[in-house]
């Protein structure tokens, strides 16, 4: 098993028709603009093996995962004709109301596997699906948070946060009233006829959360979502995060570079191998919920369980910096 990386990029014309293509399709026309799409659609809604681990407390058993990939692997062309195998036999089953943060060397095939569950990039060889269905497109009830923001800078947060329910046909005054709910949710009540503009990191990303969010997704896929924001915002974030999945039922998988925010935030930690990467390794977070992120990254056990991944890390981000100096050299 092996696996790689990287997220083919995507761009289209920044016209909003363009935009509600994206949005209700999950792709992301606005990257070259740094902004991201969300995406989501109103659907009902494993320790150390790599490939299977008890599904936590609360998710639901005997329905099937609601993710599931089978020696799932990616391949891109390139100009010398040889495929670039970017994710290679990667299994992983994630359940209903499960949280899962993936970690990995830079480039090791994160948000390719991320790609291929969201249905922007069908797999090569091996299977994918989403609540028993295969993968074949965009999957109904699939959420995708990227790392820059989707929200359209023309439009205020209201119209930002009911984007999606407007697209879905629903009547303007319900999505409002719903979108107001979710402003809500989100501490920013007093900033519905805000721009974009005028609001801070940390109100954007909260913004992209809500528009994520208010269509009720059954998995939520986040991809570095918080990783431009300061310390104590991304803090902040995290906090928010818990607290509106928790009890949501939906299926995340997270993919970040910062261990503290991968165990904090998980129910389990996926490690990927230096590209082109597998599944190393699945670390069991076995803290207790609800969790608030700058009091639980105190504890000995969260130190115990920080060297634990780090440990099983360390070896793939070594191997990376090698090629890198053997590349420049």
């Amino acid at each position: 098993m092996t696996s790689a990386t990287r997220l083919k990029s995507r761009s289209g014309a920044p016209d909003e028709q363009n935009a509600q293509n994206a949005t209700c399709a999950g792709k992301d026309p606005f990257a070259h603009k740094g902004v991201a799409a969300v995406t989501g659609s109103p659907s009902v809604p494993a320790m150390t093996s790599p490939t299977s681990a008890a599904p936590p407390a609360g998710s639901s058993l005997g329905a099937g995962p609601a993710i599931s990939l089978r020696d799932a692997t990616k391949q891109f062309g390139t100009k010398s004709g040889k495929p670039f195998t970017a994710i290679h036999d990667v299994t992983l089953d994630v359940a209903a109301g499960e949280f899962v943060t993936v970690v990995g060397p830079t480039g090791c095939g994160k948000s390719t596997t991320l790609s291929l569950v969201s249905g922007l990039e069908p797999a090569t060889l091996g299977t994918v699906t989403v609540a028993g269905t295969p993968v074949s497109g965009i999957p109904a009830g699939v959420g995708y948070m990227f790392q820059a923001d989707a929200i359209l800078p023309w439009k205020t947060v209201l119209d930002n946060v009911a984007l999606g329910l407007r697209y879905r046909k629903v009547p303007a005054k319900q999505a409002h009233e719903q979108a107001r709910d979710w402003i809500d949710r989100v501490g920013l009540t007093g900033f519905e006829d805000r721009y974009p503009h005028q609001l801070s990191g940390g109100m954007r990303k909260r913004v992209a959360m809500a528009q994520t969010l208010i269509t009720e997704p059954s998995v939520l896929l986040m991809d570095e979502p918080f990783g431009a924001l300061d310390v104590q915002t991304r803090e902040l974030m995290q906090d928010e995060l818990l607290r509106l999945w928790s009890g949501s039922g939906a299926a995340v998988v997270f993919v970040t570079h910062d261990l503290t925010e991968a165990i904090a935030l998980a129910d389990r930690v996926v490690v990927m191998t230096a590209g082109p990467a597998t599944v190393k390794d699945i670390v069991a977070i076995d803290l207790p919920r609800p969790r608030k992120v700058e009091e639980i990254r105190l504890t000995e056990a969260f130190t115990e369980l920080y060297r634990r991944v780090w440990d099983s890390l360390r070896e793939e981000v070594e191997i990376t910096r090698a090629r890198g100096a053997g590349n420049v050299a």
